[in-house]
């Protein structure tokens, strides 16, 4: 279940005020989500109502920043262009990756991330992906600061090899190609093919 609450407990101490200032100046709905394996954050919009914006309430504070700053990233570029004529633009696409990065950039630095997230962000920030699990370096930097008694038996998809067998949601699957976002993988009992988050935690096996 979602619940709003303050940002100061789950970020970098420094980051607090300018996370709370996004936050202020850009007027969404903020709210704390159970686990998801498939997500870390999302941005919502529905007509009639304020933009939402939600973050897994396990993450450590570095990645609760970095996934909190992408999905304000989406709030930046809804407030500028939902009022003009033209196409949708896409998700993480080029509207997306410069509001990212322009958002990452007071916050990168040695007194709020420590060196060895910094540097692979500072890389990252410059093209940013639509996850951080798709940037293995950075993905292995954030994961070392993580409560390690969370999700130990887990990794992220994406990082399996094709062919790997694995548990997600209590049903076996083999791990197949890497599209885009997603991998796509194949039940073993139904052999129906789906397609998986590339982050999703799953159990190796």
């Amino acid at each position: 279940m979602e619940k709003k609450i303050s940002l100061e407990d789950y970020v970098p101490e420094l980051a607090y005020a300018y996370c709370d200032q996004l936050h202020k100046t850009y007027k969404f709905d903020f709210f704390l989500s159970r686990p998801r394996n498939t997500r870390l954050g999302d941005f919502t919009i529905k007509p009639g109502f304020v933009p939402r914006i939600t973050v897994n309430r396990n993450l450590n504070p570095y990645n609760f920043l970095i996934t909190y700053l992408h999905e304000v990233a989406h709030c930046v570029v809804y407030t500028q262009t939902k009022n003009r004529l033209r196409k949708r633009v896409a998700p993480h696409g080029v509207e997306w990756k410069r509001e990212f990065g322009i958002l990452l950039a007071p916050v990168m630095n040695e007194q709020i991330f420590p060196e060895d997230i910094l540097i692979p962000l500072l890389k990252y920030a410059k093209n940013p992906k639509a996850s951080t699990s798709g940037d293995q370096i950075l993905y292995n930097a954030i994961k070392k600061y993580d409560d390690q008694s969370l999700n130990a038996n887990k990794v992220a998809l994406v990082h399996l090899m094709e062919g790997s067998n694995f548990v997600f949601h209590n049903r076996q699957f083999v791990r197949g190609t890497l599209r885009r976002t997603r991998v796509l993988c194949t039940d073993k009992i139904s052999q129906r093919r789906y397609t998986i988050p590339a982050h999703a935690l799953v159990e190796a096996c």
